[in-house]
């Protein structure tokens, strides 16, 4: 059973009340404000909630509302000590379960938990349309030689002929921003350098928090974020698609730690490309071939998995599934057969305005969520139509194809993702690289 979740901010009444629930076999955590129970919420779904009316930061009632909002059939028992029968009845009119007063009693708490666990029972986790989430992957870096090779490939190295600026706002900081693409030589790569000259790799090492993620196997799916131990830039991940999808392997990015997110699509990186200029260098290309299946997650239709397979080519098979207004989707891009400046590069990001309001409060996103998302709620898209009736699924493939170049090379081979994010994403990034590693210690 999901465990049930304590939000109350006094020490004593949490560790009673979580000792009588542990005695019960329930499994319980606790936790002292709103702030740190939400944040949880992105790896975990409560069978029951015992919510504390008075809490420091965010209070109780707002959270209940928001907590309806997310989970609607979760139940929640409200508390308070200082609350008389009008916040029991505006307790319940908000979506609460039930309501007890403190001090609590033993035996009342125990029926009233029974009886919310059997008349409400927990549903299975489901998965929202979010990017403010993290993402719990199976990265073991255990892989056989031969797996993905590298090889050189026909392809020249290219870069851009003259300097560029685009101006933007942050996603994440919701300050203005800007990025400068400047020309690099050959076998330089993708460089970012911050305004005071620290310069970070357009790599899968320089991924923030890399050596822990491997060995915890978390990832975020919020964004992709660089660092080198002293400096970090976020949001990298359209800009990186347009550098893959134009061929540029050599080039450097100005960048005061975010890249400007624009309209939430990679459009505006597409124009930047070409009106730069592309310039073919003397140098060629190495391309990352996939020779054995290799992914992560369970490769099956209700869980998350992405793998990458032999295939004479480059391609991404994308599968979505989620609450309306989007529902199903799939879609399979190639290159080769499309446009990425037309098909993939104006699907924007998308969330659900409760998601966006919320990491709004918790400060882990800026004003450049509301203007750079496609928003839905109650079933709806509320701000803005459609550019594509799959919009959805064709923005999970640009972030893909961005997380993807974080290995340092094109790759020849299948890409199949299901409701997968960023977190996913670089962790079969993680085991490309490795299988790379493995193949040229050979």
């Amino acid at each position: 059973m999901n465990p049930i979740c304590i939000i109350d901010d006094v020490p004593s009444i949490t560790s009673t009340v979580e000792g009588i629930l542990k005695d019960e076999g329930y499994e319980v955590l606790s936790f002292p404000d709103a702030e740190s129970f939400w944040q949880r919420l992105d790896t975990m779904e409560p069978s029951l909630v015992l919510l504390d009316i008075w809490l420091p930061g965010i209070d109780g009632m707002q959270l209940l509302k928001r907590l309806h909002a997310r989970f609607p059939e979760l139940p929640i028992i409200m508390m308070s000590g200082h609350a008389g029968v009008d916040a029991a009845v505006a307790a319940i009119k908000a979506g609460a379960y039930d309501f007890m007063e403190k001090p609590l009693h033993l035996e009342v708490l125990l029926d009233k938990v029974a009886s919310a666990l059997k008349h409400w029972p927990a549903k299975s986790s489901e998965t929202l349309p979010s990017d403010t989430r993290l993402e719990i992957a199976t990265a073991d870096l255990s892989i056989p030689p031969g797996v993905v090779e590298v090889v050189d490939s026909p392809e020249p190295q290219r870069t851009l002929k003259g300097n560029m600026v685009l101006n933007g706002t942050g996603l994440l900081s919701g300050r203005n921003t800007g990025v400068i693409l400047s020309p690099l030589g050959t076998n330089e790569g993708i460089v970012f350098q911050t305004l005071d000259g620290q310069t970070i790799r357009g790599h899968i090492t320089s991924l923030e928090d890399y050596s822990q993620s491997v060995s915890s196997k978390t990832f975020s799916a919020n964004s992709t974020t660089l660092d080198n131990g002293r400096r970090r830039v976020r949001t990298i991940e359209h800009l990186m698609a347009v550098l893959s999808m134009y061929g540029v392997t050599n080039v450097l990015v100005k960048v005061d730690e975010e890249i400007p997110n624009i309209d939430g699509s990679a459009q505006d990186f597409c124009k930047l490309i070409e009106e730069a200029g592309i310039e073919e260098q003397s140098a060629s290309t190495k391309v990352a071939v996939i020779r054995q299946k290799i992914g992560v997650g369970s490769e099956t239709m209700h869980e998350k998995h992405l793998y990458a397979e032999p295939f004479n080519g480059f391609e991404i098979s994308m599968r979505v599934d989620y609450p309306l207004p989007i529902g199903e989707q799939v879609l399979a891009f190639n290159p080769a057969n499309g446009s990425f400046a037309k098909d993939i590069a104006p699907a924007r990001s998308f969330n659900t305005f409760e998601n966006i309001e919320m990491a709004q409060k918790l400060g882990k996103v800026g004003g450049g969520y509301l203007n750079s998302h496609i928003i839905m709620y109650d079933g709806k898209v509320i701000n803005t139509e459609l550019r594509y009736p799959d919009e959805f699924v064709r923005h999970k493939i640009l972030d893909l194809i961005g997380d993807l170049y974080l290995l340092g090379f094109p790759i020849r081979g299948r890409i199949t993702a299901n409701m997968t994010s960023h977190g996913y994403n670089q962790a079969l990034v993680q085991r490309l690289y490795q299988a790379v590693q493995n193949s040229a210690s050979r």
